[in-house]
């Protein structure tokens, strides 16, 4: 990467996972402060996301044409005349479109041909938009969590090391037991859903070897290092609410 300009795919995808990070934490785990940040009463905001994974609420650029594509103009005008939830998937919408437009932005200022922009937006697409984690239309089902329930009813899962090393260490359940008509088949049905699952802090897919844990009030999964709950502090909570509940019923 010359100059920190991304010129090959898997340069651009990392560059795109960069800004996606950055702005699916400005819309959930920092929803309270970006909020606050996008006052009607501002001059024309817009919402950016950085390769570093950070995000930053600003005015736009004045340099015309712009180095990228702009996010979407003015976000914070809509704030006070819609739900928020309302507001923050329509931003969310916004930031989607923003981050596919400086992607194949990149694409073209490279010169990707044809396979490239497929690979690129196939890479792109195996990941849940910014919308639906935000609105949570990429969780699990209800009835299926990706994995565990502790006993005092506050859900959360780990696996491989993790999990044995708990379960042996402190007899805690760390995996609900499949009913006999989930059982039946091979048994290979659990591990493809815990691999579909997302978090809904980073995006990213459930990997093998960390912790997780799901927001009683929305069902949303979690990391734990996202969320900042460990496997010993998630035994005392009865009923787990994440950054993005909590903060709601702060608000009502």
């Amino acid at each position: 990467m010359e100059g920190g300009i991304p010129r090959t795919v898997e340069e651009v995808f990392t560059d795109f996972k960069g800004r996606r990070a950055g702005l699916i934490k400005a819309l959930t785990t920092d929803v309270e402060r970006f909020y606050q940040q996008c006052h009607p009463e501002k001059e024309n905001l817009c919402l950016y996301g950085f390769p570093n994974e950070t995000w930053e609420v600003n005015l736009p650029v004045e340099e015309v044409p712009p180095e990228l594509p702009e996010p979407a103009l003015g976000i914070n005008f809509a704030r006070d005349g819609m739900q928020e939830k309302d507001w923050l998937s329509l931003v969310a919408v916004h930031t989607d479109s923003w981050l596919l437009a400086v992607s194949f932005y990149f694409g073209a200022r490279f010169g990707f041909g044809k396979n490239e922009r497929k690979r690129l937006f196939q890479m792109i697409n195996d990941l849940p938009t910014i919308f639906e984690l935000v609105t949570g239309s990429a969780k699990q089902s209800k009835d299926q969590p990706p994995s565990a329930a502790l006993n005092n009813g506050s859900k959360y899962k780990s696996s491989g090391k993790s999990r044995q090393s708990e379960s042996e260490a402190k007899g805690v359940k760390m995996s609900a037991p499949l009913k006999d008509d989930e059982s039946g088949g091979g048994g290979g049905g659990g591990e493809d859903d815990e691999q579909g699952a997302t978090c809904g802090a980073c995006g990213d897919n459930y990997g093998t070897d960390e912790f997780w844990i799901c927001c009683d009030m929305c069902e949303r999964w979690f990391h734990g290092k996202c969320v900042k709950i460990t496997p010993a502090k998630a035994e005392h909570i009865k009923q787990y609410k994440c950054p993005s509940c909590s903060n709601k019923k702060a608000r009502v």
